[in-house]
């Protein structure tokens, strides 16, 4: 086969690339994973299409009375008729309605969150690995240091300096996540660049820019998907640890953690769903996702099929 001096491994990315459906013939391969993205689907899309499948929007002060305050699960609203599925919380939230728009703040820091470290993860690691030398030295340092500390301990420091707010839980979990991605980057970096098509690349004279973005960065797209899949779900769960704690999503957003919180006083008056209930969705929320990580993990291992 001809070789392209300009760029004469640009077909290398193709002979490693397996097809798409064989990557969904083998995930559905899974029925525990399979039900996990089907769970998932259906969170994403009730957490989308909150205000058309909600009797109210929990957070608009003009649909609340306060003399449906506390109301169990079942019972019908005194002021607007409508049935309380899962109940009310003690400002006649429904707690249904609560749960839909909750999940579209925690999914949306998770999915954030997660991409955006995994980006600045990936940058930082392919540049080390390309650079070596005392620049990979200082990076990884500052990994190591990163990854010494407890998540939840770097989170709490960040946010006791930013104060609440939904970009604010944003920047520090993507502060706190950002270490585990460039790890793996710069692992599968070293590996590649020590392989030949690279050490040609390098003579060659081709820009550290492409060769970074047209041949390492490809092999690093599949152990990212994974650990970014993974993060989304550990995202979530921090976020909730955050809010429950009272230093992340103020109180005039809804989260699923912030529901927890705000349940948790009445948990043993009796009042149990204003706690249980978001509990419940936050938990099938996560297993779902580490469902799916799971497979995609089995799925996407370079080490699968030798």
């Amino acid at each position: 086969m001809p070789v392209d001096l300009a760029d004469p491994f640009a077909a290398e990315p193709q002979e490693r690339a397996r097809p798409v459906r064989d990557f969904a013939r083998e995930y559905v391969r899974s029925p525990g994973a399979v039900l996990g993205f089907a769970v998932l689907l259906a969170i994403v899309l009730a957490a989308v299409f909150a205000p058309l499948l909600t009797p109210q929007n929990p957070y608009d002060l003009m649909q609340l009375d306060i003399m449906d305050g506390q109301l169990p699960p079942g019972e019908s609203s005194m002021a607007y008729g409508f049935n309380y599925l899962l109940g009310t919380d003690e400002q006649g939230r429904d707690i249904y309605s609560a749960i839909l728009y909750g999940l579209r703040i925690s999914l949306g820091v998770g999915v954030v969150s997660a991409v955006s470290a995994a980006l600045v993860g990936a940058t930082l690691g392919l540049f080390a690995a390309y650079k070596g030398g005392r620049i990979e030295a200082a990076i990884m340092r500052l990994v190591d240091l990163q990854l010494s500390f407890p998540t939840i301990l770097m989170a709490l420091m960040i946010l006791a300096l930013l104060g609440k707010g939904v970009a604010n839980v944003v920047l520090a979990l993507v502060l706190v996540e950002w270490a585990t991605f460039a790890r793996t980057a710069r692992g599968v970096g070293m590996v590649e660049s020590r392989k030949e098509y690279i050490e040609a690349s390098y003579v060659l004279g081709i820009p550290a820019w492409r060769i970074m973005l047209r041949h390492l960065l490809p092999n690093c797209i599949p152990p990212l998907i994974v650990i970014a899949t993974v993060q989304v779900a550990r995202a979530i769960s921090l976020e909730a640890t955050l809010s429950f704690l009272g230093v992340g999503v103020p109180i005039t957003e809804p989260s699923l953690g912030l529901l927890i919180s705000n349940g948790y006083q009445f948990m043993f008056s009796g009042l149990y769903w204003m706690s249980v209930y978001p509990g419940i969705a936050l938990l099938i929320t996560i297993v779902a996702i580490n469902l799916v990580g799971d497979r995609m993990r089995d799925v996407l291992n370079p080490r699968k099929d030798a």
